[in-house]
């Protein structure tokens, strides 16, 4: 597609800081704004004469309060526009707090080469800096530029593309907050200028269910003295799966180990991951807990994926009736 030729985008809005702006009667911030006063804000950046906007919402709330039942329904949105051989592309307006959790989930269950955009903001509309404006504003030309498309779920903040899997917030109001850690950023943006500099190429597609809801899967976080009693009771509700915050390269104390090894005799799927950022889990050591000994009473590595990122994969895997190590193992090396 010609980056002069006139192009249609669609906007789908969830709330978030991005249409936040303060109540005077409380000084706090509250996602108030509709799409079109989003697209307004647009004026303080500059036009984009090409580009015709359809918007489209799907809720209105601040990024805590997301759930999986809104994923469904950005899915099914999402879906039905880039069905459509007008839109060019898929814009997300989303809050920062779980947004690498929706891109991920909207990368593994969305099929498509044409582009899907996950933005945010960090600061609100209140406010004289506001940095949603530019994002839009930058998502908008990525939806128009051929080497956005095939990349998979991007997102795009402070003028920077990173991909889906990849990306993840460090820090809580810095504009700069979204990076890809080791991998590094997909694009930059300058002067309304979209250069790649690289392609994602772990790329994973597992379809939504019409109509079912994903099953419930649960985090429970691994620390010094960590006895197990929540593995347990996270066991004890009967999920559909666990992921385990591990530390180290995925490494367990004593008893969370025998907790795992309970869950798993239940016949719970348990993926281990790590709460370190960079590095990944990888099977060593040889003492009751280590990942080695995870790994061979059954339970299955996240390699480089988040605790939170892992929980999104297993949802869908299981979904998709993968629920063994050996398919699970497949899916999270892949």
């Amino acid at each position: 597609m010609s980056l002069t030729e006139r192009i249609r985008c669609a906007l789908v809005t969830t709330g978030g800081t991005i249409v936040s702006k303060i109540d005077p009667s409380t000084g706090l911030a509250m996602p108030v704004l509709d799409g079109r006063e989003l697209v307004s804000s647009l004026s303080a950046v500059g036009e984009l004469p090409q580009v015709d906007i359809e918007l489209h919402e799907v809720a209105r709330v601040s990024s805590p309060h997301i759930t999986p039942e809104h994923w469904c329904q950005l899915h099914d949105t999402i879906q039905t526009q880039l069905a459509r051989d007008d839109i060019a592309g898929v814009v997300v307006a989303h809050g920062t707090a779980v947004l690498e959790e929706t891109a991920w989930f909207l990368d593994l269950s969305i099929q498509t080469d044409k582009p899907v955009v996950v933005i945010g903001a960090q600061r609100n509309t209140s406010e004289y800096d506001t940095d949603g404006p530019r994002n839009l504003y930058n998502a908008l030309l990525l939806c128009q530029h051929p080497d956005a498309r095939g990349k998979g779920v991007l997102v795009t903040l402070n003028s920077h593309v990173n991909a889906a899997r990849e990306v993840t917030k460090t820090h809580t109001v810095d504009v700069e907050t979204f990076q890809s850690g080791e991998w590094g950023y997909l694009a930059s943006i300058v002067r309304d200028r979209v250069r790649f500099h690289r392609a994602p190429l772990r790329r994973l597609h597992l379809p939504l269910a019409k109509g079912a809801a994903l099953p419930r899967v649960e985090i429970v976080c691994m620390y010094a003295g960590a006895d197990g009693a929540l593995l347990d009771a996270a066991a004890d509700l009967e999920p559909g799966g666990i992921v385990v915050q591990a530390v180290a390269s995925g490494h367990l104390n004593g008893p969370m180990f025998d907790a795992v090894v309970r869950a798993i005799d239940r016949g719970i799927p348990v993926v281990v991951s790590t709460r370190i950022p960079r590095g990944g889990t990888r099977p060593g050591y040889g003492f009751d807990g280590s990942s080695q000994r995870l790994v061979d009473a059954g339970a299955v590595l996240s390699n480089d994926l988040s605790p939170w990122k892992s929980r999104v994969l297993l949802m869908l895997a299981l979904q998709n009736g993968k629920n063994t190590s050996v398919e699970l193992t497949e899916l999270f090396d892949a």
